[in-house]
């Protein structure tokens, strides 16, 4: 399995996980004195879904720009080597 088939699957079993543990926190806050650490429960979950989330976020950005290095092209919106761009005084 690749690394970007691997993010996704867990990015989504992470997320399934942090439901059940908001609806476990909840469902425990409704209880006559709930322990203190039951507020904190969904955080661990939490951490992980930003992780995996700002992954899959920046991974198209990451690829086109390997792609873009591996071709060897300039940056976007830098000139081209050798192009002659048109200028208002030659358009007359």
């Amino acid at each position: 399995m690749s690394w970007n088939k691997w993010v996704r699957r867990s990015h989504r079993w992470i997320a399934i996980t942090f439901t059940v543990t908001v609806v476990v926190a909840l469902v425990a806050v409704g209880q006559q004195d709930p322990a203190p650490w039951l507020y904190y429960l969904p955080l661990a979950p939490l951490v992980l879904l930003l992780a995996t989330g700002l992954s899959l976020f920046v991974q198209p950005y990451a690829s086109s720009w390997r792609r873009r290095r591996a071709a060897g092209e300039a940056r976007p919106g830098a000139r081209a080597r050798g192009h002659q761009g048109i200028t208002p005084a030659s358009s007359k």
